[in-house]
């Protein structure tokens, strides 16, 4: 693995047309087309392609149907990596997956471990497994989707022979503007408490049963500070910079890690 150095992450907050593939490609579309060759990561939100629906039936695509095949097209012209998650059928069950997408177009997948039950998300959908640790410009990602950031040790780091499990925490979701305060303050916590910066990118706008979301996409450093300015209701597309020597020399400097609980999960 190289050595870890500056790493360019950036979010697209935007809303999202119920069920409409089509609309929601081509609006996202645009978005990338501004952040061509300018950043190492695109990050959009969960179920960006049809909004957070139970319409499994309807909208469920295979690992090789139009949405996995547009995210290989763009990870490909914007020449870097593109994550958010979908909704997919295999094998007669469905699944939340988040799909980490090189421009190359090989790519690595986690299905959304803890399923929302207040929506039926657990009546549609099979939870996930296993969490993924993905490798970029030298960077360790887990990235998760949504509900997972109520669950802080599904979310939790290590430090495993004197080396972090990962060094960045990125969420994708459709978190809705009533629980925003919680949104907030979670992303905070798992930053301060995992020794990494923490990146969520939330949809905003009405979804199809007229639920608001109002963003509030976060970029924090691994103390819990805003590295980037991101207004809530309003579309947004911007980049921020990670510095891994910034993160290193804390963690030498503060080193909570060597005091971490060890545990495994189930």
């Amino acid at each position: 693995m190289e050595a870890p150095g500056l790493l360019s992450v950036s979010v697209i907050q935007a809303p999202i047309a119920w069920n409409d593939k089509p609309k929601n490609l081509e609006h996202f579309t645009k978005e990338i087309e501004k952040l061509k060759k300018q950043t190492h990561l695109i990050v959009l939100p969960e179920m960006f392609a049809t909004g957070f629906t139970m319409d499994t039936e309807l909208v469920a695509e295979t690992m090789d149907g139009n949405v996995m095949q547009w995210m290989k097209k763009q990870a490909a012209v914007a020449e870097c990596v593109i994550t958010g998650s979908i909704v997919i059928k295999e094998k007669g069950k469905f699944y939340n997956r988040l799909v980490w997408m090189r421009p190359d177009g090989s790519y690595e997948t986690t299905d959304k471990r803890h399923l929302f039950r207040m929506a039926g998300e657990h009546d549609y959908f099979t939870a996930g497994r296993k969490p993924l640790v993905v490798e970029l410009n030298g960077w360790k990602i887990r990235p998760l989707i949504c509900y997972d950031l109520r669950f802080p040790v599904w979310s939790k780091n290590r430090l495993i022979d004197g080396e972090y499990e990962y060094d960045l925490l990125i969420y994708v979701a459709s978190w809705p503007a009533s629980r925003s305060y919680a949104w907030k303050s979670l992303l905070m916590a798992r930053a301060i408490e995992n020794q990494a910066p923490c990146i969520g990118v939330n949809r905003i706008g009405k979804d199809g049963k007229g639920i608001p979301h109002s963003g509030n996409s976060m970029v924090l450093d691994c103390k819990g500070r805003s590295l980037l300015s991101i207004p809530p209701n309003k579309p947004f597309t911007g980049t921020a910079v990670l510095d891994y020597s910034e993160l290193e020399a804390f963690r030498k400097r503060f080193a909570v890690g060597l005091d971490w609980d060890n545990f495994t999960i189930n």
